[in-house]
């Protein structure tokens, strides 16, 4: 198949082709007329390289997947190289979802103060309401 029709089948740009080429992670074949030309087992990886990359992968992590399908495995992530990016990206996931629940407890604290904070000033019977030259509550205009 042409390049169009393999951009077309894949969802992808001729000229992220092109890039995935140059590389290395798309074969470079040409016809006799110069026309690159590619197979289903190219469409196969350009599959496993989106999946990837639609889970957070950068293109150079997806190298051994790819790697792993044109040695002949039936899936990308058979062999010991990708299960390592798969280590790899897990630890790097569990880290940020720490650092992320480092912050969620850090944002619901300061959530917690400020509905304090604001209940405290809330009452019209708070010390020095309705006293002349006491100092004024800013309204806050926006709710919800």
């Amino acid at each position: 198949m042409r390049i169009g029709e393999l951009a077309e089948r894949a969802g992808t740009s001729t000229r992220t082709l092109r890039y995935y080429e140059s590389r290395g992670l798309l074969p470079s074949r040409r016809s006799p007329n110069g026309h690159r030309t590619y197979d289903e087992d190219d469409l196969r990886l350009l599959r496993q390289i989106r999946t990837l990359q639609d889970f957070g992968f950068e293109l150079e992590e997806t190298r051994p997947f790819v790697e792993c399908l044109r040695a002949g495995h039936p899936a990308g992530d058979s062999c010991p190289a990708s299960l390592a990016v798969y280590r790899r990206k897990l630890a790097e996931l569990d880290a940020l979802i720490d650092r992320l629940a480092d912050v969620r407890e850090q944002v619901g604290r300061q959530l917690a103060e400020a509905e304090r904070a604001a209940a405290g000033t809330a009452g019209a019977d708070r010390p020095g309401a309705g006293t002349p030259g006491a100092a004024a509550v800013p309204r806050c205009e926006m709710t919800g």
